[in-house]
């Protein structure tokens, strides 16, 4: 059984494009998206694999893609490699699990974010400036305090390497033009309250999280992935205590590790010791297990 895949080469198959986790294979209407197991921190490839991590990925991105479609429509045509073009059939091991074909959306070049508790980035930015975004948020919130209201604040899309940029909305109305940003925003923040509830109802608090969406037959339709441990802060919700970082089932315990040791985030990332890769590879499966797919 194939546990762990770090660069996929599919010799009869024509790479689209290669991402910091997914590689993209082009078909004539359709497009492969396989989930490999590499872990990026920093926006850096860091060389070692998080075993399983990429089956991982899909399968709660197919759980939560799920659960919206009286939201928003989303891209996937399949997730059963039988399914598939019969080019992918040798492949049908390392395929089985990670991969989905998706239809051929058009990206729009916004990184949706969503926050309902103070962390990360916006708590950097909030400490600078008392914003997060070109929001003014009150005085005297503690770092992973509750928002007082769930806050759209987007980001560019940059190649790889290169970190995103926040922008205010007026800026992203000017990115993908007013009509659509008032749309990203209504979707967003509907998924974000909806997918948070469900998540409450299973004793996780979903902190902050990103999507994506593209033009599908001149529809918006959701794409790549959703509510993964790669694109969330998910907590415990018995464990949640605000005025500091909290304890989670996403990659944050390997930016943690990172910010331990003496890197300078840039590429080359460093090697991970053998515990840190099982240790994370563990939080990757605990987060499936909580959505009840194990």
């Amino acid at each position: 059984m194939q546990n762990t895949v770090y660069e996929t080469d599919f010799k009869n198959l024509k790479l689209f494009k290669r991402g910091k986790v997914r590689d993209i294979y082009e078909f004539d209407d359709s497009y492969l998206i396989v989930a490999s197991d590499r872990i990026s921190a920093f926006d850096v490839v860091l060389p070692d694999p998080i075993p399983q991590k990429g089956k991982v990925l899909t399968q709660i991105s197919l759980f939560w893609f799920k659960q919206i479609e009286d939201i928003v429509s989303n891209h996937i045509i399949s997730s059963n490699v039988e399914e598939y073009p019969k080019e992918c059939l040798p492949y049908t091991e390392i395929l089985d699990g990670r991969s989905i074909l998706v239809k051929k959306a058009e990206p729009l070049p916004l990184e949706c974010v969503v926050r309902g508790y103070i962390s990360g980035s916006g708590w950097s930015s909030y400490k600078e400036s008392g914003e997060i975004c070109g929001i003014k948020l009150p005085k005297g919130l503690l770092e992973s305090d509750k928002l007082p209201e769930t806050l759209f604040t987007p980001s560019t899309k940059e190649e790889q390497g290169l970190h995103d940029i926040n922008v205010t909305f007026e800026q992203a109305c000017q990115i993908v033009g007013t009509d659509i940003a008032l749309r990203l925003k209504e979707y967003s923040i509907k998924i974000y309250e909806k997918c948070s509830a469900i998540a409450d109802r299973l004793g996780i608090i979903i902190a902050d999280t990103k999507f994506e969406f593209g033009i599908y037959q001149n529809e918006i339709i959701i794409i790549d992935e959703m509510l993964t441990p790669d694109s969330s802060r998910f907590w415990p919700k018995n464990k949640y205590a605000p005025g500091g970082s909290q304890s989670s089932y996403d990659k944050q315990f390997v930016r943690d590790y990172l910010l331990s040791i003496d890197w300078n985030k840039k590429n080359p990332g460093p090697k991970l010791p053998d515990d840190i890769i099982e240790r994370t590879t563990l939080k990757y499966l605990e987060a499936l297990k909580l959505f009840h797919m194990l």
